[in-house]
């Protein structure tokens, strides 16, 4: 099997086709650079630190499907030092056609004499308070770099004779301050300068009592191990454990040094010494701008031409004009497709259960929330209503520990009851449950969503939602919870799940069955299909028994976003597996499994991929689709992104990421998509 880390880096390489792509607006190539960028750090804060451990630990095994770990370390330094000079080179080209758009980055040396003034003027009342220069040749213990941030490297010099050089640290204030500032500039001309182009502009005001004249400056950054090392023990312990870690992660050891190809090779040699770097450290020369995650926030307001080819988000067409949510769910299955319905429904369904007099409880799981959450405004709003509100957070989504604690702590102080998930177990499952009266009885309705409940990252993540009042889903939902809710997460509660697979319990043999139902009608002459359309597919396991589908002349097709670790092609199968990676406008998150059953199609959602963490170590619900017309209508969905011919490349045995190209109509998948969902909204108002 391919390599998973190789395999991210080939995902990775598909976010920079698309800043390659001149069919793409510039402000969304910006953006992909900015996306690249914010990938590979977290790939080396995790992937690569996990890596280096085993190579710490000498273990010479394989650790999951890879190869030997220093192996896998010498393959991912050649490929991210290729990919970083196709990233330079795509980002001059940018710079090029900005410049033909009259939109112009300048540097501290290009400034006229109008925008010197205005960025003096700007250091002293923005920049100078925000600054510490540190002369790091006068410290005995060198300062501990910040993941996330970018440093001027500066080498202070005199034309004095008998002078010697120094060298200086200026940390960037991009947390405080915006990256990009926008410069006076003529009529139809646009200007930006960086930040740190500033500081450079500005240094002999900075380093004036030293008597310095001469400067020469190089932007550095460090990424760090980001990994927390929390045991199983969920108790109370794990709430210090986690405040304790993300203490400790500023102190992460050093996975990638990056800096400015043209860097001093003095300051280089004594920046790596005091760091205690070596060249097996993942050092990477780069150009001048350094942390491009920025870039997922130029300036929009320099483009003149639009930003976006994809539709405005709409209300699914059976919630216009409706007095109550909760009564149209009440009456059928209603599946939203983020973004292209707008993400308020769901925010306006748990609204209405906070104020309904009738509802007694609300139970929901919080994975990733949005800063300003309007989920936990109307959770908080339930309970303040006297509604008892159950929320399962977990504490350990990685780089959203802190937010959580935070939203713990600010629930529980509303009368929230918060459960801190399970031992050993990441929750993932996206499930919500609302019990109402109904006079002497009870009703119950809610959902399963194959993406976070977060209003923000809806209106670029491609997901599903089912709205539903089903008794066989509420039922399972309702087991779910009471196995989060149980002391001892006592498994017989997923056990009675009837129609739920549920990890880590049920979910791999249910879908281990499913293939081995597809292999035997293959085996009998009989048609045979799986489609499945996720994430990342990594289990080994879950692999070979696709390869053993398609050795038996199964129909295998893939939609899989990131890391795929399944070859696609092999001499020994019937049929060969036809996959593709889909790399768009939108982040493609949703996770979709339909098994041809002998023609009556089962189609699941599911809020897991095929990773072994998912299958075996977190709580995840998939739901089959019951509901004929929606059952239908995500099918369709699916064909097109399998037909599509624009922005799907190939998952090929190479990873070579070519695009799939066929004749005739060209589909460029997220917009058929969003011009079918148009079209069924229209249909509905007629």
């Amino acid at each position: 099997m391919i390599p998973r880390d190789v395999s991210w880096l080939a995902f990775n390489a598909r976010v920079l086709q698309e800043a390659a792509d001149v069919t793409v607006p510039l402000v969304e190539r910006l953006r992909f650079l900015g996306i690249f960028s914010n990938n590979l750090d977290e790939f080396f804060r995790v992937r690569v630190a996990t890596l280096k451990r085993m190579t710490a630990l000498n273990k010479s095994n394989r650790m999951h499907i890879e190869e030997n770990a220093e192996q896998v370390l010498d393959e991912i330094q050649t490929i991210v030092i290729h990919q970083q000079q196709e990233f330079d080179r795509i980002f001059k080209n940018i710079v090029q056609e900005l410049e033909q758009q009259h939109i112009h980055i300048r540097t501290e040396a290009q400034l006229n004499e109008v925008q010197q003034e205005f960025v003096s003027n700007y250091f002293n009342e923005q920049v100078r308070t925000n600054i510490i220069p540190l002369m790091i040749e006068s410290i005995p213990q060198f300062p501990i770099l910040r993941d996330k941030s970018i440093y001027l490297g500066v080498v202070l010099d005199s034309e004095k004779p008998g002078t010697r050089q120094k060298y200086a640290l200026i940390e960037i204030p991009t947390s405080v301050l915006n990256r990009f500032i926008i410069l006076p500039h003529s009529q139809g001309e646009r200007d930006i300068i960086l930040l740190e182009d500033v500081v450079r502009f500005n240094l002999p005001k900075v380093f004036s009592y030293f008597g310095y004249d001469k400067f020469s400056s190089y932007i550095i950054k460090v990424t760090r191990d980001a990994e927390l090392d929390i045991d199983n023990d969920i108790s109370t312990g794990l709430i210090h454990q986690i405040e304790k870690g993300l203490k400790d992660r500023r102190k992460g050891k050093t996975v990638r040094f990056v800096y400015d190809k043209d860097i001093d090779p003095l300051l280089l040699e004594y920046l790596m010494r005091r760091m205690g770097l070596s060249g097996k450290d993942n050092l990477i020369p780069g150009a001048r701008i350094h942390n491009f995650k920025d870039f997922m926030d130029f300036p929009e307001s320099v483009f003149t031409t639009p930003k976006s080819i994809a539709r405005k988000t709409y209300i699914h067409p059976k919630f216009i004009n409706v007095p109550s949510v909760m009564q149209v769910i009440q009456e059928q299955d209603v599946m939203l497709h983020f973004p292209y319905h707008s993400f308020d429904t769901v925010i306006d369904l748990l609204r209405e259960a906070a104020i309904d007099p009738n509802v007694t409880s609300i139970k929901i799981t919080a994975y990733r929330m949005a800063r300003n959450s309007k989920v936990v405004n109307a959770l908080i709003n339930a309970a303040r209503n006297g509604k008892d509100v159950t929320v399962v957070i977990e504490l350990r989504a990685r780089f959203d520990e802190a937010a959580n604690l935070d939203w713990k702590s600010r629930l529980e102080e509303e009368g929230v009851h918060v459960l801190l998930g399970v031992p050993g177990l990441k929750v993932h499952a996206k499930i919500c449950v609302i019990k109402a009266r109904n006079g002497n009885s009870t009703f119950q309705y809610g959902f399963v969503s194959t993406g976070n409940l977060n209003e923000r990252t809806a209106r670029v993540y491609g997901d599903h939602c089912l709205l539903t009042a089903n008794r066989s889903v509420i039922a399972d939902i309702n087991r779910i919870f009471a196995f989060l809710e149980s002391p001892r997460h006592d498994f017989k509660f997923l056990d009675a799940c009837k129609i739920m697979p549920v990890s880590p319990y049920s979910m791999r043999p249910y879908f281990l069955r499913m293939i081995d139902k597809e292999i035997r009608a293959a085996r009998n002459k009989k048609r045979a299909r799986i489609t499945i359309k996720m994430n990342s597919l990594s289990d080994e396991e879950m692999i070979g028994k696709l390869y053993e589908a398609a050795k038996e002349g199964v129909e295998v097709n893939m939609i899989i976003r990131g890391i795929c670790c399944a070859f696609t092609e092999n001499k020994k199968w019937k049929r060969n597996i036809h996959a593709v990676s889909i790399i768009d406008e939108y982040l493609e998150h949703a996770r979709v499994f339909i098994f041809h059953n002998g023609g009556d199609e089962k189609v699941l959602i599911a809020s897991c991929d095929w990773m072994t963490r998912n299958l075996d170590h977190r709580v995840e619900a998939a739901v089959p689709i019951l509901d004929p017309e929606i059952r239908k209508e995500l099918m369709d969905i699916i064909t097109i992104q399998l037909n599509g011919n624009v922005k799907a490349r190939i998952l090929d045995n190479e990873q070579k990421n070519e695009y799939r190209k066929t004749e005739g109509e060209k589909i460029r998948s997220q917009v058929a998509t969003a011009n079918y969902l148009h079209e069924k909204a229209i249909a509905a108002k007629s």
